[in-house]
């Protein structure tokens, strides 16, 4: 069985960061992790034009069977999410382009699959996907990390299956199946 490929995207108009994170008999290894600079690119739109061409191009290195994308944060200032939300766009794009399934999670939840806690640090995000998962490098930026935190959140999200309950359906039938516990 060929292992699967995840590919983790922390989208950005300055760096966007991404990972590639195999799985193979539930064990999670980080193939490569790196950066998408764009921060010399001073034109808009030749900026979301790399964004693309760059995860074309990491799909066609890769072949990841998914991609996993953090979604924009709520913030104050309306024109960062503009251009952030534009940056996710053109990722997704790409993966759609090329017929890959997407999936999007919020900072918080992809902080609170890793650490346990939706407010963790991203310090505290590296640490914790240090112990779990064998790096292949250090990351040197933290979007590298956040990549590959999407792409172990999605991961860990893909093996949540909702419990198959034979339990009661109502109070009244737990009351009937477990008097001895009410009381």
């Amino acid at each position: 069985m060929e292992p699967k490929i995840i590919l983790g995207i922390d989208p950005g108009t300055n760096l966007m960061g991404w990972a590639i994170l195999s799985i193979e008999r539930k064990v999670l290894k980080p193939l490569e992790i790196g950066v998408i600079e764009l921060s010399k690119v001073k034109d808009p739109f030749v900026k979301l034009q790399r964004i693309f061409e760059e995860v074309c191009g990491l799909i066609a290195t890769y072949h990841p069977h998914e991609l996993a994308i953090e979604a924009p944060f709520y913030g104050k200032n309306v024109q960062s999410m503009l251009k952030l939300g534009r940056a996710q766009g053109m990722a997704i794009a790409a993966a759609l382009a090329h017929k890959i399934p997407v999936f999007e999670y919020a900072p918080r939840k992809v902080k609170l699959s890793i650490t346990g806690r939706g407010a963790a640090s991203k310090e505290q995000v590296a640490i914790m996907l240090q112990k779990t998962v064998q790096m292949v490098k250090v990351p040197v930026k933290w979007d590298e990390t956040d990549a590959l935190a999407v792409a172990v959140c999605h991961y860990y999200q893909s093996q949540c299956v909702a419990p198959q309950s034979s339990g009661p359906k109502s109070w009244e039938a737990f009351v009937a199946q477990h008097p001895h516990r009410v009381g």
